[in-house]
């Protein structure tokens, strides 16, 4: 199983992985149902999660029914837990959605949900963070999850996105980071994608982001909060649902 996924990952173009998971979700949801783990998003049990990660995979990481990882699952729990996400009326901004949010997103009748990325197959709106065809202070939340590694001007996307962003607005801005850094880790000169994925984790990534990741969101004007949400659950729990104490969930506010 770990290498199929290894190589599913590295070998697939991510669009076509989407429409993949799509077709053979059923299928592995029946082949792992269990009662060891349970993903907070669908509510559902598994003997096992499944393993991932382009490099060293992780062991019980992807739920075979949400294809959530263990970021998704601690950004549902802190939505559902920590804030009135799901009731109250919102305007999102959904920067490349996870397939593990976008259709529970949409179906909630208290948002009005908004998709946009420049490559995404599932996206409402074509749309480059580098240049939002969005007005001015037009969403009350954004999320932005695992995407600014991607772009060299970084500063720039998270300009737009505080652009886009209302006054008391909010968000979550996922990344991958390595919490030892205290520097940010990017090098713009390196192109080959193996030699990306072995400086920086993945083959589409140009940096690692450190702990100063938050200095650079405030120097756009964001306020932020390093939330580590997952030390709120007892270790048994973080078992259960899957979840990494040591990541933290960006919360960004204007």
């Amino acid at each position: 199983m770990k290498k199929i996924a290894k190589f599913l990952l590295n070998k697939i173009p991510r669009p076509w992985l989407i429409s993949l998971s799509v077709i053979f979700r059923p299928f592995i949801v029946l082949f792992f149902k269990g009662n060891k783990f349970t993903d907070p998003i669908d509510g559902n049990s598994y003997r096992k999660f499944l393993p991932y990660g382009y490099g060293k995979q992780r062991e019980n990481a992807l739920s075979p029914g949400t294809l959530s990882l263990e970021r998704h699952r601690q950004m549902w729990l802190y939505l559902k837990n920590e804030t009135d996400f799901f009731t109250k009326n919102y305007k999102v901004l959904h920067m490349a959605p996870e397939q593990s949010f976008f259709k529970r997103f949409r179906k909630m009748k208290n948002l009005e949900y908004l998709t946009a990325d420049l490559f995404s197959p599932i996206v409402d709106v074509k749309a480059d963070i580098l240049n939002l065809p969005f007005e001015n202070e037009s969403f009350d939340v954004v999320f932005c999850n695992h995407v600014l590694e991607h772009i060299e001007d970084d500063k720039k996307a998270m300009s737009e996105l505080y652009r886009v962003m209302k006054p008391g607005g909010w968000g979550i801005f996922q990344v991958p980071m390595k919490n030892s850094l205290e520097k940010t880790y990017e090098d713009f000169s390196i192109k080959d994608p193996k030699e990306r994925q072995k400086h920086f984790g993945q083959y589409d990534h140009v940096r690692w982001y450190g702990m100063d990741y938050f200095q650079r969101l405030e120097s756009v004007g964001f306020k932020v909060d390093i939330n580590y949400y997952s030390k709120k659950f007892s270790a048994e729990e973080r078992k259960r649902f899957g979840l990494n104490e040591n990541e933290i969930l960006p919360l960004v506010f204007k």
